[in-house]
Protein backbone atom coordinates (compact mmCIF):
# COMPACT_ATOMS: atom_id res chain seq x y z
CA UNK A 1 0.00 0.00 0.00
CA UNK A 2 1.38 3.15 -1.07
CA UNK A 3 1.30 6.32 1.94
CA UNK A 4 0.23 9.30 1.73
CA UNK A 5 3.00 12.63 0.45
CA UNK A 6 5.00 13.30 3.70
CA UNK A 7 8.55 14.97 4.40
CA UNK A 8 10.24 12.42 2.27
CA UNK A 9 8.02 12.58 -0.64
CA UNK A 10 8.43 15.95 -0.89
CA UNK A 11 12.18 16.43 -0.72
CA UNK A 12 12.76 13.27 -3.04
CA UNK A 13 10.76 15.19 -5.29
CA UNK A 14 12.92 18.34 -4.88
CA UNK A 15 16.51 16.84 -4.74
CA UNK A 16 14.97 14.58 -8.19
CA UNK A 17 13.60 18.24 -9.93
CA UNK A 18 17.12 19.87 -9.18
CA UNK A 19 19.22 17.28 -10.42
CA UNK A 20 18.07 17.80 -14.24
CA UNK A 21 17.06 21.90 -13.95
CA UNK A 22 20.20 22.84 -12.22
CA UNK A 23 22.27 21.85 -15.42
CA UNK A 24 19.73 22.94 -17.92
CA UNK A 25 18.93 26.23 -15.99
CA UNK A 26 22.97 26.97 -16.64
CA UNK A 27 22.31 26.34 -20.58
CA UNK A 28 21.65 29.41 -23.01
CA UNK A 29 20.08 27.09 -25.55
CA UNK A 30 17.01 27.03 -22.99
CA UNK A 31 17.08 30.47 -22.28
CA UNK A 32 17.26 31.38 -26.30
CA UNK A 33 14.05 28.68 -26.84
CA UNK A 34 12.33 30.77 -24.76
CA UNK A 35 12.32 33.43 -26.66
CA UNK A 36 11.38 31.50 -29.76
CA UNK A 37 9.12 28.45 -28.85
CA UNK A 38 5.22 29.20 -30.19
CA UNK A 39 2.78 28.42 -27.35
CA UNK A 40 1.20 25.49 -29.17
CA UNK A 41 4.53 23.41 -28.62
CA UNK A 42 4.64 24.89 -24.89
CA UNK A 43 1.39 23.05 -24.11
CA UNK A 44 2.61 20.03 -25.95
CA UNK A 45 5.33 20.39 -23.54
CA UNK A 46 3.18 20.61 -20.68
CA UNK A 47 1.28 17.68 -21.80
CA UNK A 48 4.37 15.27 -22.41
CA UNK A 49 5.37 16.13 -18.76
CA UNK A 50 2.40 15.44 -17.50
CA UNK A 51 2.00 12.10 -19.28
CA UNK A 52 5.47 10.71 -18.71
CA UNK A 53 4.84 11.64 -15.10
CA UNK A 54 1.46 10.02 -15.37
CA UNK A 55 2.66 6.80 -17.03
CA UNK A 56 5.69 6.31 -14.35
CA UNK A 57 3.52 7.00 -11.39
CA UNK A 58 1.36 4.28 -12.61
CA UNK A 59 4.28 1.72 -12.94
CA UNK A 60 6.69 3.02 -10.31
CA UNK A 61 5.16 4.12 -7.78
CA UNK A 62 1.59 2.78 -7.94
CA UNK A 63 2.59 -0.93 -9.46
CA UNK A 64 -0.51 -0.42 -11.81
CA UNK A 65 -2.72 -0.52 -8.72
CA UNK A 66 -4.76 2.56 -9.26
CA UNK A 67 -8.31 1.13 -9.46
CA UNK A 68 -9.66 2.95 -5.88
CA UNK A 69 -6.71 5.44 -5.40
CA UNK A 70 -8.13 7.40 -8.81
CA UNK A 71 -7.88 10.90 -7.20
CA UNK A 72 -5.05 10.46 -5.27
CA UNK A 73 -2.92 8.87 -8.00
CA UNK A 74 -4.01 12.18 -10.15
CA UNK A 75 -3.28 14.47 -7.18
CA UNK A 76 0.16 12.62 -6.91
CA UNK A 77 0.65 13.48 -10.81
CA UNK A 78 -0.23 17.44 -10.57
CA UNK A 79 1.69 17.73 -6.74
CA UNK A 80 5.12 16.36 -8.68
CA UNK A 81 4.49 18.71 -11.52
CA UNK A 82 3.70 22.04 -9.40
CA UNK A 83 6.65 21.10 -7.11
CA UNK A 84 9.18 20.79 -10.35
CA UNK A 85 7.73 24.18 -11.91
CA UNK A 86 8.87 25.32 -8.07
CA UNK A 87 11.93 23.85 -8.03
CA UNK A 88 12.53 25.71 -11.36
CA UNK A 89 11.25 28.85 -10.61
CA UNK A 90 13.83 28.98 -7.19
CA UNK A 91 16.52 27.90 -9.57
CA UNK A 92 16.06 30.06 -12.67
CA UNK A 93 15.38 32.93 -10.28
CA UNK A 94 18.73 32.04 -8.19
CA UNK A 95 20.46 32.55 -11.92
CA UNK A 96 18.71 35.40 -12.44
CA UNK A 97 17.30 34.09 -15.44
CA UNK A 98 13.79 34.91 -14.14
CA UNK A 99 12.20 37.92 -15.91
CA UNK A 100 8.79 37.68 -14.15
CA UNK A 101 8.53 41.35 -14.16
CA UNK A 102 10.01 43.10 -16.95
CA UNK A 103 9.50 40.32 -19.38
CA UNK A 104 6.78 37.24 -17.99
CA UNK A 105 5.82 35.19 -21.32
CA UNK A 106 9.76 34.75 -21.51
CA UNK A 107 9.84 33.55 -17.88
CA UNK A 108 6.80 31.00 -18.18
CA UNK A 109 8.29 29.49 -21.12
CA UNK A 110 11.67 29.45 -19.42
CA UNK A 111 9.89 27.52 -16.59
CA UNK A 112 7.77 25.32 -18.70
CA UNK A 113 10.91 24.16 -20.85
CA UNK A 114 12.96 23.41 -18.42
CA UNK A 115 10.24 21.74 -16.16
CA UNK A 116 9.63 19.17 -18.76
CA UNK A 117 12.89 17.56 -18.13
CA UNK A 118 13.30 18.69 -14.73
CA UNK A 119 9.38 16.59 -14.14
CA UNK A 120 11.23 12.98 -14.99
CA UNK A 121 13.98 13.35 -12.57
CA UNK A 122 11.74 14.51 -9.45
CA UNK A 123 8.77 11.34 -10.53
CA UNK A 124 12.46 8.84 -10.72
CA UNK A 125 13.95 10.16 -7.20
CA UNK A 126 10.15 9.81 -5.83
CA UNK A 127 10.05 6.09 -6.65
CA UNK A 128 13.19 5.13 -5.51
CA UNK A 129 11.61 3.95 -2.52
CA UNK A 130 8.45 2.32 -3.02
CA UNK A 131 7.49 -1.07 -2.35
Amino acid sequence: MIKKLDLEDLSQLIIGASVLSVPIAFAEEAWNMSRTLPTFNLIVIVLLSLCFISIYAYRGIYQGQIKNRIPTYIFRVLFDYLITFCVVIVVLFALNKLPILSDFDIALKRVIIISFPASMGAIVVDSFDKE
